[in-house]
């Protein structure tokens, strides 16, 4: 006998509580929990609900667009902070008028299990996309309890609260892993079947959280999946990130502001792509492509990268060529650095504090499963990048924009 339709009231239809929001953006969330007398899987999916933990970061921007175009309902996880953390999300506010209660955002931690409990239950996401992480290595050494407790077993506690609110066949999980997970590498090139060696307490960190994810889908059938992401950046890239740090550093020289670039290993090579690619595939692997689902197939991990790599010197190289800097370089080692061909001023020096104490030398990924399976492959290409990157740091610096990134 077939099952009459549910009479669930999903949190994104309007009704005079639920959508509105507070002078902050924020949506205001009724105190008692949904009911959570779920429909069937198949007519559970006929919303398109996204919850995006990091949707502060460059790749949740980016995610967040592509899903609202997309006519999804998209929620963020932000955490409370004394200064504005949502800087690559404002102009998404500024088209609230053209969504409306589509977009909405809400105070949770990766370490506070109760909140995400609360947040899964009222929000009965079709998709969660895991992005939120300390997400920096060098600094990972630094923080290396708080990276584990946020990176391994913050992504459990989302799993968990997937579980506790019952929707284990009812919601589809991506996991970010990273390139990292390689980090001594076995295999050049590094794919899904590459052994794991990180050198980190973030790569460790996110080893955890890639296995756990791996666990909850064979032990509980969950739609569960790991995107191992190779370096992908753009104009959105936080500051402290090495090529982020460089094309500022040359938009700033460019328009003497300041004199000197200062980095750490300039041999270290990196596939590198586009962020705006990557987030594509993120959603493709939550779809089901390649996956029978109704056989009882389980879905597969998938490493997402441009198949090259190209050392910290050559964007060095790259991102001054944006401005028509020619660089020479000297000397080796930490008493290596590179001058302006035709003023003769040192404008790149290496700083050993910068070194990580266990280096990744080489990073380079085989996407061959993405494309066959999945029909992914990157657009935009290298120059591409660190041209786009570097005359939006022209931009920033010419119009006295100190952004927060």
């Amino acid at each position: 006998m077939s099952r009459p339709p549910s009479k669930v009231i999903y949190p994104e239809q309007p009704s005079n509580k639920d959508g509105q929001r507070n002078k902050e953006g924020l949506a205001e969330l009724p105190a008692a929990f949904a009911p959570l007398d779920l429909p069937p899987p198949e007519e559970y999916f006929q919303r398109k609900v996204a919850l995006i933990s990091g949707i502060t970061g460059q790749d949740g921007a980016y995610l967040t667009e592509f899903l609202l175009e997309k006519g999804y309902t998209v929620h963020g996880i932000i955490r409370r902070s004394s200064s504005f953390n949502t800087g690559r999300l404002h102009h998404l506010y500024e088209d609230q008028h053209e969504r409306p209660n589509k977009f909405h955002l809400h105070y949770g931690d990766l370490t506070d299990s109760t909140a995400l409990v609360f947040l899964m239950a009222r929000i009965l996401p079709t998709e969660v996309y895991n992005l939120g992480a300390q997400s920096h290595v060098k600094v990972s050494f630094s923080l290396a309890e708080y990276t584990a407790d946020v990176d391994a077993i913050g992504t459990l506690r989302l799993l968990d609260a997937i579980r506790t609110c019952g929707l284990t066949k009812h919601c589809r999980f991506y996991q970010a892993s990273t390139s990292e997970l390689y980090g001594l590498v076995q295999e050049v090139p590094q794919s899904e079947t590459t052994p794991f060696y990180p050198r980190s307490p973030y790569g460790v960190a996110k080893l955890y959280a890639y296995w756990i994810t791996v666990n909850y889908r064979e032990a509980y059938g969950m739609y569960a999946v790991n995107g191992i992401l190779f370096n992908h950046e753009s104009p959105r890239r936080g500051r402290t990130f090495v090529t982020r740090k460089i094309t500022r550093a040359v938009a700033e020289i460019y328009e003497n502001k300041q004199a000197c670039l200062w980095l750490g290993n300039l041999d270290a090579q990196r596939d590198w792509g586009h962020a705006r690619d990557y987030i594509e595939g993120m959603w493709l692997m939550l779809q089901g492509q390649g996956v029978n689902l109704t056989a009882g197939e389980q879905p597969g991990d998938f490493v997402l990268a441009t198949g090259e790599t190209h050392p910290v010197r050559e964007f060095v190289e790259k991102a001054f060529g944006v401005v028509g800097i020619e660089l020479a370089w000297s000397g080796s080692g930490v008493d290596e650095e590179a001058r302006d061909v035709k003023t003769g001023k040192v404008v790149v020096k290496v700083d050993p504090q910068y070194f990580r104490p266990a280096e990744v030398e080489l990073l380079l990924g085989n996407p061959a499963k993405a494309e066959r399976v999945l029909g992914w492959k990157r657009k935009v290409k290298f120059d591409e990048l660190v041209k786009e990157m570097v005359e939006a740091d022209l931009a920033a610096v010419r119009n006295f924009v100190e952004d927060q990134n």
